[in-house]
């Protein structure tokens, strides 16, 4: 499925059983709180270290809730929603919408903007300090002939 020019949009249903810290997530979004404008749709804002989501590992920060237990999401309030999870029981069923950038580089590229390899900061800083060094010294050199 296409989410527009560079994305995909990927669904999944995620099945999570409740910790002691509840689902491990929060949650943004809904008819009066839009995280993204024009959408009040329901999203993962924080995963909770050690929860119930980060513990399985799919469920991603900037996820879409596209429904709990059956139960669709669309046009909620944003304290609608969090009653839907707080009531959802101990075994809960999420279908989310992953939004993922695909990859166009070469196999091994990472997709975030760095090119592969040492980054350029990493050589000139130290050959700048260098050269202020060898300036400096010669500097000094000079003032005591």
């Amino acid at each position: 499925m296409n989410g527009g020019v560079g994305w995909v949009l990927l669904e999944e249903v995620i099945d999570l059983t409740r910790g002691p810290s509840g689902l491990g997530f929060n949650i943004v979004g809904g008819l009066d709180q839009q995280y993204i404008a024009n959408d009040s749709g329901i999203y993962v804002s924080r995963i909770k270290e050690d929860g119930a989501a980060a513990l399985d590992g799919r469920l991603q920060e900037g996820d879409k809730i596209l429904a709990i237990n059956g139960r669709d999401l669309k046009n909620l309030l944003h304290k609608d929603a969090v009653e839907l999870f707080r009531n959802a029981g101990c075994d809960v069923s999420l279908k989310v919408q992953h939004k993922l950038q695909p990859q166009n580089g070469p196999a091994g590229h990472r997709g975030d903007g760095e090119p592969d390899g040492i980054p350029l900061a990493v050589i000139l800083v130290p050959v700048l300090a260098i050269a202020v060094v060898t300036v400096w010294a010669f500097m000094r050199y000079r003032q005591r002939m």
